[in-house]
């Protein structure tokens, strides 16, 4: 009887997905944002109220980044003054479902001493 030996290629990360993780996880606000939107806090100029250290900029650029990836959805309402919204698309609903994960994956990290 002949066994037949099982070849495995190099696993690499997903690409589009790991590069969206490290853009995010990478940006100093974009966590901040999502607590934010959590709390019910929608409005850009209400996040830069709430956030000591948040600029207007810096805030417009990472909304801007999180809707590349599809993470959030913008609406703009037809009224004046302007008034505009972020939300969680169902992308980014599951996207902070694996943050949460790798948010309780550190605290177990944390409370175990390191190992040699």
């Amino acid at each position: 009887m002949i066994e037949q030996s099982k070849k495995f290629s190099k696993k690499a990360a997903p690409e589009r997905s790991a590069r969206m993780v490290e853009t995010i996880c990478g940006c100093k606000w974009s966590l901040t944002v999502f607590s934010l939107l959590a709390n019910g806090i929608k409005r850009p100029g209400e996040m830069v109220r709430c956030v000591e250290g948040l600029s207007t900029k810096v805030l417009n650029e990472c909304l801007r980044k999180n809707m590349e990836f599809g993470i959030l959805e913008k609406t703009i309402y037809p009224e004046l003054p302007p008034r505009v919204e972020y939300a969680l698309t169902p992308l980014g609903e599951k996207f902070l479902h694996i943050l949460d994960s790798l948010e309780k994956l550190q605290q177990e990290m944390d409370s175990k001493p390191a190992q040699p």
